[in-house]
């Protein structure tokens, strides 16, 4: 069983821990170039949450 499975998510926590925000199950990133573009996530002002949605989206350089 994974850890995961057994509600241990042990990347997550390290990260987490660290200060590095997580952006994950995003969809339609095929549709940006390789490079030249800026990427924002921004959530709600709520604490004391595991997890949040996001309103994620990016903005290609002109």
């Amino acid at each position: 069983m994974s850890p995961a499975a057994n509600g241990r998510r042990p990347a997550h926590s390290a990260l987490l821990a660290a200060g590095i925000p997580i952006v994950e199950h995003l969809r339609g990133l095929d549709a940006l170039p390789p490079e030249g573009f800026r990427f924002t996530a921004a959530p709600p002002m709520v604490e004391g949450m595991g997890t949040f949605p996001v309103r994620a989206f990016a903005v290609v350089d002109g």
